[in-house]
């Protein structure tokens, strides 16, 4: 079972998203912040974060910045907050992708499942 970290201060968002990577067997682990997210990503080595930019204590960009010393993980950005330098700051930093809030959570889900089984697709 894959795990995916979803951290962001929205327990809207962490909800939706829980229920929906649970219903396609997904280990889900959850942080409000990006201090406890970073926490928890060193704790439990997840298989995938998805994060938020804007949170309060850590955002979601210094926590990236800390992580990335340490970790490679896939990540994720899920924020309603695009400013473009913020967002190629991050994809410097070696993010996977940004989606944009408001998101299709198919589509969310869809894409994290590419991302953690690239190893099964074929290209013939």
């Amino acid at each position: 079972m894959k795990t995916v970290l979803v951290v962001d201060d929205d327990p809207f968002i962490v909800k939706l998203i829980s229920i929906n990577l649970e219903a396609r067997d997904y280990s889900v682990l959850t942080a409000g912040d990006g201090k406890e997210g970073l926490i928890s990503a060193l704790k439990n080595d997840p298989d995938l974060i998805l994060l938020d930019l804007m949170m309060p204590v850590m955002n979601g960009l210094e926590m990236l910045k800390e992580l990335r010393q340490v970790s490679d993980v896939p990540v994720i950005i899920v924020s309603a907050y695009g400013n473009p330098d913020t967002v190629e700051e991050a994809r410097e930093l070696g993010i996977e992708c940004f989606l944009s809030k408001p998101f299709k959570i198919e589509g969310m889900v869809d894409t994290i499942d590419i991302i953690l089984n690239i190893d099964s697709l074929s290209f013939d």
